[in-house]
């Protein structure tokens, strides 16, 4: 059976314009272009930024809860005991590209 952060590599990688980087504070930083997307620290917690309006329903539904570090902003943690817990990181991060892929880019002439 695969890791957690394995699974979630695999597909959140998967989908188009998502790169994997180091991240700063270790793990792996998701992008969908410049944008971070979330990160994952091993197999074991993942965090993600997200709308406050978001933020507050993945935490009222009990699929996050605050930031383990800076829990007053928009940022949700998900603590992962086993690959099953990965699905819910996934559908969290399916959000974002969701959210990201959709949104409008600057055309050239308005830069």
């Amino acid at each position: 059976m695969k890791r957690p952060g394995e699974l979630i590599r695999e597909t959140v990688t998967s989908w188009p314009g998502v790169t994997a980087w180091p991240h700063r504070f270790g793990g792996t930083e998701y992008r969908f272009g410049r944008k971070e997307m979330g990160h994952v620290h091993g197999d074991r917690l993942a965090d993600l930024p997200l709308p406050r309006r978001v933020h507050d329903e993945v935490i009222a539904s009990g699929r996050a809860v605050p930031h383990h570090v800076l829990p007053e902003t928009g940022w949700v943690s998900v603590w992962m005991s086993g690959a099953d817990d990965a699905a819910s990181v996934i559908e969290l991060f399916r959000m974002q590209y969701d959210r990201y892929s959709k949104a409008p880019t600057p055309s050239p002439s308005s830069v």
